[in-house]
């Protein structure tokens, strides 16, 4: 079991995001302009991204930018497999089992071929609804993956993007 003073400030921080991180209104317009931000942020990155946005179990965007291979989408598909499950980031997911010194498979009895806990997949929750679907990318290092969900995230959300970024 881990306990250190930056894993407890990542875990609160990543609970604080998918609180703020929220939208008043969201549909294929609003999939559409998150997806085409990611790709954005991406390109001027030089990263090579596999994009996806779902809602409702299905997807509504998808992009696999050159550079990437099939196992960015299959990380793409056991991310989100995760998050539609339980409805947190899979970063934050990730942070939580490092903590408790635990794997989805011994926690949850999750296949690990269908599941992961690396970062780059948030959920996407309409305010006073709750969750509606989840935008993932592959192709960084995973918490670099999660923080440019978080900075697409909070532009489309209205929210200073450094007001909600890990330290």
């Amino acid at each position: 079991m881990t306990d250190s003073p930056d894993l407890n400030r990542d875990l609160e921080r990543l609970a604080r995001q998918e609180t703020v991180l929220q939208f008043a209104h969201f549909d294929g317009a609003t999939a559409w302009s998150l997806g085409c931000r990611l790709k954005e942020l991406a390109e001027a990155r030089s990263a090579a991204l596999t994009i996806e946005v779902r809602l409702g179990g299905h997807p509504v965007f998808f992009h696999a930018m050159p550079g990437t291979s099939p196992a960015n989408e299959d990380w793409a598909r056991r991310k989100h497999n995760s998050v539609e499950l339980l409805h947190r980031s899979s970063y934050r997911i990730g942070r939580e089992l490092e903590r408790e010194g635990t794997t989805l498979e011994a926690k949850l009895g999750l296949s690990l071929r269908d599941h992961a806990s690396h970062g780059g997949c948030f959920p996407l929750m309409l305010r006073g609804t709750g969750v509606i679907g989840v935008v993932t990318v592959s192709g960084l290092p995973q918490r670099d993956d999660h923080a440019l969900v978080v900075q697409a995230l909070a532009e489309l959300c209205g929210v200073a993007p450094e007001s909600v970024a890990l330290d």
